[in-house]
């Protein structure tokens, strides 16, 4: 067996959990996971990891191990994109990762297409309104909407977005219009719930600084397609992408308030680990996608339910 193979294995056992999760990732069952880790351990000549009935426990040299074995894989991938940078064909395995929704809508149906140009290609996506860790979790990019601040990071724009406020006709008839972000203290704001409970404030603009307002209401939750069904049963108001609600503002069925307060520029992006060679896999699938949102008509002609 390969020391690539093996370490590569190591690492997703760890990240992952069991070997169950981690042979479900690579393809394979439990059992060849089990006996890749064992492969590398006799290999060493330590223990790597505690296994018992109650799961999986790194020793102090399996922690110790983690972080060379990381950079050994970011130095093969360097070794490898190098070499093949130059070459026409896009192959290998493209791991993906988007909002639930918008992953559903606009990036899952794309990637049959884009497979049948580039037919050496395997592709994995993780939908989830969670923000992962590329790096940690194994990503090789990610679909991303609105600012990405980590220096680790790039990002690539791929179409323009704002976050705008909105609700029911008949919501804003029985609790009237906010005229000033701070007015939203006295609507029900069906917000996105984070770890522990916590509600995610809502960015707006004024004089040209960003303002960060806290809102609270009787319903939130992590799903933001729950939370749109919400907002357009007319139960409270939310803080959607422009890109989500455009059906339902053709139809008359969501207005938007505040607008003057919007954030412009609230994009759709691609992200990426800083590296030095950029693998054709991602270059390749951030160029179609770019065109794809980029043409003309797209985001009028798709049925858009809710991201985040």
């Amino acid at each position: 067996m390969d020391r690539y193979t093996e370490i590569r294995s190591f690492l997703l056992v760890t990240e992952k959990g069991s070997f169950a999760a981690a042979a479900l990732t690579e393809g394979v069952t439990p059992v060849v996971m089990g006996r890749r880790l064992d492969t590398l351990e006799k290999r060493l000549g330590v223990r790597l990891m505690h296994r018992s009935t109650r799961g999986l426990t790194l020793t102090a040299l399996g922690e110790q191990f983690i972080e060379p074995a990381r950079q050994l894989m970011r130095d093969f991938d360097i070794a490898e994109n190098s070499i093949s940078a130059g070459r026409s064909t896009v192959q290998g395995h493209l791991v993906v990762s988007a909002p639930a929704a918008f992953g559903r809508s606009h990036v899952a149906p794309h990637a049959p297409p884009f497979r049948a140009i580039h037919p050496e290609l395997k592709m994995s996506f993780n939908f989830t309104d969670s923000v992962v860790d590329l790096v940690r979790e194994g990503y090789d990019m990610a679909i991303r909407i609105g600012e990405v601040t980590d220096p680790n990071y790039v990002a690539v724009p791929l179409f323009p977005n704002r976050r705008v406020v909105c609700g029911t006709p008949a919501y804003f008839e029985r609790h009237g219009i906010p005229q000033a972000p701070e007015d939203l203290v006295r609507h029900n704001c069906l917000a996105f719930n984070l770890q522990g409970g916590q509600q995610r404030g809502w960015t707006f603009l004024r004089d040209g600084k960003l303002i960060a307002v806290r809102v609270d209401g009787d319903l939130a939750c992590n799903d933001g397609e729950l939370l749109f069904d919400w907002v357009r049963q007319g139960l409270g108001i939310g803080w959607r992408s422009t890109w989500e609600i455009q059906s339902e503002l053709k139809r008359g069925e969501l207005v938007t308030v505040l607008d003057q307060y919007a954030v412009q520029e609230y994009p759709i992006q691609a992200v990426y680990p800083q590296q030095r060679y950029l693998p054709a896999k991602i270059r390749h699938f951030i160029d179609y996608l770019r065109a794809i949102y980029n043409g003309p008509g797209y985001w009028e002609g798709v049925r858009n339910p809710a991201g985040t």
